[in-house]
């Protein structure tokens, strides 16, 4: 484990992606992005970034999925947000190196604003790696691993937990439920991290090295935490773990979330 926790000498949160990170069996993929990126949104977007393992260089071929955040110069509209998921299937069928394509997509306002300060800019200036455009980062404060920024990203946990039911009850295939169980696998460990994020004092995005610490917190809640960060990495499908995250993980941190650090506040 980094001694350093993740943090610049200040105290602050280090960025921690970085092109130079990227691995060369991914680098054609991530070219291919960018290409079509800028081809396919032209003046209407204002950066675009990469998150996740492939700019952190922990990226598995063939396991790892590709993750991309969009910025718009204006409010994301209906067409573009079409045009992205169309991006992402393209690509994801183009690289076999890269097991699924994810892009998110935001306003420079909704960035910028105070609301999303502790959320959307966070994301942005510290899980981010600039690939088009104008870095945000430049225009964000500095982040310390506060109960406020534990509250802004994952303060909002017991609102996630019953869309999550509602997909699980839907999903009729084990690649439906994989794909459930990747997201919820990775949303609790990271609430699970952010909880105590402030008494550990400092931050990371891996997986398991969240879910540790976690634990040295809450070791009775250390083993179903294990599943769920294995979850998040390679999913099972298997309904019986999916329900136990779920319904069982998940209530009892939600609830601890919001005794601890409070509710975020709601969004429109």
């Amino acid at each position: 484990m980094d001694d350093t926790r993740g943090l610049d000498p200040d105290g602050t949160i280090a960025r921690e992606g970085s092109p130079a990170r990227v691995a060369p069996a991914f680098a054609p993929v991530v070219e291919a992005a960018r290409a079509r990126i800028a081809a396919g949104f032209g003046d209407a977007l204002h950066s675009a970034y990469l998150y996740g393992s492939v700019p952190r260089g922990t990226a598995v071929p063939g396991t790892s999925d590709l993750d991309l955040q969009l910025v718009f110069r204006e409010a994301v509209t209906e067409e573009q947000r079409a045009a992205a998921r169309r991006m992402e299937a393209d690509l994801d069928a183009a690289f076999d190196q890269v097991d699924g394509v994810g892009i998110l997509s935001g306003s420079v306002h909704d960035a910028l604003s105070e609301r999303e300060r502790h959320d959307f800019g966070f994301f942005l200036a510290c899980l981010c790696t600039p690939l088009l455009g104008e870095d945000l980062a430049d225009r964000l404060p500095r982040y310390r691993p506060t109960s406020l920024l534990a509250r802004e990203t994952n303060g909002d946990l017991h609102l996630v937990l019953p869309r999550w039911r509602e997909r699980a009850a839907r999903a009729e295939t084990a690649d439906e439920r994989a794909a459930l169980g990747r997201s919820v696998g990775r949303r609790l460990v990271r609430a699970g991290f952010t909880l105590v994020m402030p008494l550990w004092g400092g931050w990371t995005s891996d997986l398991g090295e969240s879910a540790e610490i976690f634990g040295r917190y809450h070791p009775e809640r250390l083993a179903p935490m294990r599943v769920a960060a294995a979850e998040g990495r390679a999913p099972s499908g298997d309904p019986g773990t999916l329900s136990a995250l779920i319904d069982g993980l998940g209530p009892w941190l939600a609830a601890e979330y919001r005794a601890v650090h409070g509710e975020k506040a709601p969004r429109p």
